[in-house]
């Protein structure tokens, strides 16, 4: 069995990192998290620490709502404003050839964490979905959390 090392993910997957509570939530009192890529009135940003590319950030509103229906104008305005301005981060940073913008509302439409509303902006890029994860099983990620999380907040200054 051929084996691809990934040291820095140890911290993902160990039992420390497993904590109970909303990650939303979380951000939302500590916006000093190494994660956290910038935090407004109304959302926060966010690296998804499980990401399906690199670069892959979760937009919150920072109040705990389960459905776009909840959403204040003011909150619908900021979390779509957050999400351009996070596009353009990943844009100066990554420089990707597009992007995967969505909620996914409900487990069956693919949610992983349901209670608390959440938009995905994946990157892309042309040939990035090759022979690993259909040989495989295994995705690549190129570059570490925390490195991209440091382009990220230096990007926005």
């Amino acid at each position: 069995m051929d084996k691809l090392w990934a040291p820095w993910r140890i911290n993902y997957v160990s039992a420390k990192t497993k904590g109970k509570g909303c990650i939303f939530c979380k951000a939302k009192k500590d916006a000093s998290s190494e994660h956290v890529i910038f935090k407004t009135k109304f959302s926060v940003v966010m690296l998804n620490i499980y990401p399906y590319n690199n670069g892959h950030l979760l937009v919150a509103p920072l109040r705990h709502i389960r459905d776009i229906s909840q959403l204040t104008q003011e909150e619908t305005v900021d979390l779509f404003k957050c999400l351009n301005r996070a596009k353009l981060l990943l844009q100066k940073v990554l420089k990707p050839q597009g992007y995967n913008i969505g909620f996914n509302l409900t487990r069956s439409a693919g949610a992983g964490i349901t209670g608390h509303l959440h938009m995905h902006i994946v990157p892309r890029w042309i040939g990035d979905t090759n022979f690993m994860p259909v040989i495989a099983g295994t995705k690549i990620i190129s570059q570490s959390l925390d490195e991209l999380a440091r382009c990220l907040k230096n990007a926005d200054k």
